[in-house]
């Protein structure tokens, strides 16, 4: 059966309306496990509510911003949009891959980018008085350096903005082009970050064809080296049926690419059409995998059910910028 799509309409920099054609949340045709709805009494999280989460949420859609927390379903929205970073999604919220876990549209931009964008992060961030944030976006196999010059363009337009908001690049792999990193990098972020996702094993099952376990690892080494003065990050989802070997394994290699911060969460199926959860991985064990990360000598792990990689991102920079 051929995906469902979905039309869609978008404002063109020249203001001509564009149509695209997505499926919506990534994938079109549920699965035929079914969904687990006991979920383990630690997957718990708090409800979005507050002034400042309203408010924040007014502003958002005051100037036309995307952020991860929104379009992924992210359960944690509502304790990050309390108290905590902002984590914004540049480039839009169609992404050009079709990863199994991620509940972002997927489509063919066609090109198209909001040459605005950059001011308008930059004036949200600025407003909010957010003293840390979380920059990423979808893939955009459509642009020729995959995003990376728009990346750079709205870090520096945060720091000329809001001086002293320190920033936290979460990149696409731009389908390992170098040079599109060294593009982010020179933009001066304090956090270069690329998620690993998942084991070697699972990554063709759960990542889109186009990533790749190694091009992961080539992204990451290569901005250590370029730069050795950023901080570089990843993250492992856990609980698509990895054994804790694979996760071991996984670790070392983040750290021979010389990855300063490293971490684990609970994957949790967005929707029915999403991967299934294999295992929902107790505290307890999240704290020995925590503990390993440590003895092979990343500087931060923060590991636990509802960690995501931009999860309290201001602490655990802080945590690893004193070790």
């Amino acid at each position: 059966m051929k995906p469902k799509f979905e039309t869609v309409e978008l404002l063109s920099p020249t203001g001509e309306v564009v149509e695209l054609k997505v499926v919506k949340r990534g994938l079109a045709q549920a699965r035929p496990e079914p969904v687990d709805r006991n979920k383990p009494a630690w997957i718990k999280a708090p409800l979005p509510t507050g002034p400042r989460y309203q408010a924040l949420k007014a502003m958002v859609r005051e100037l036309r911003l995307h952020t991860v927390c929104q379009e992924a379903l992210c359960p944690n929205i509502g304790e990050c949009w309390t108290p905590g970073p902002l984590t914004v999604m540049i480039l839009g919220d169609i992404c050009t891959r079709a990863c199994k876990f991620c509940a972002v549209h997927t489509g063919n931009p066609k090109g198209l980018v909001d040459p605005e964008e950059p001011r308008r992060v930059a004036e949200a961030i600025a407003r909010m008085g957010v003293r840390y944030v979380v920059l990423t976006s979808v893939d955009r196999d459509d642009l020729p350096d995959g995003g990376a010059s728009h990346f750079a363009a709205t870090i520096r337009a945060i720091k000329e903005r809001a001086p002293g908001v320190l920033v936290e690049a979460l990149t696409p792999d731009f389908q390992g082009d170098l040079k599109a990193v060294e593009t982010v990098l020179a933009a001066n972020p304090e956090v270069y970050a690329q998620n690993l996702e998942t084991v070697r094993r699972l990554t063709p099952k759960v990542r889109d064809p186009r990533a790749g376990y190694e091009q992961t690892l080539k992204v990451l080494a290569h901005a250590k080296k370029v730069r050795p003065d950023i901080l570089t990050k990843s993250s492992l989802m856990l609980g698509l049926g990895e054994t804790e070997e694979e996760i071991l394994e996984a670790m070392r290699d983040l750290r021979a690419a010389g990855v300063d911060i490293l971490t684990l969460g609970q994957y949790l199926r967005p929707t029915p059409a999403h991967l299934p959860v294999a295992r929902y991985v107790p505290p307890e064990d999240f704290k020995r995998y925590e503990a390993w990360g440590y003895e092979l000598g990343f500087r931060e792990v923060f590991a636990g059910p509802l960690v995501r990689s931009s999860y309290r991102a201001d602490r655990v920079f802080l945590e690893a910028t004193q070790r």
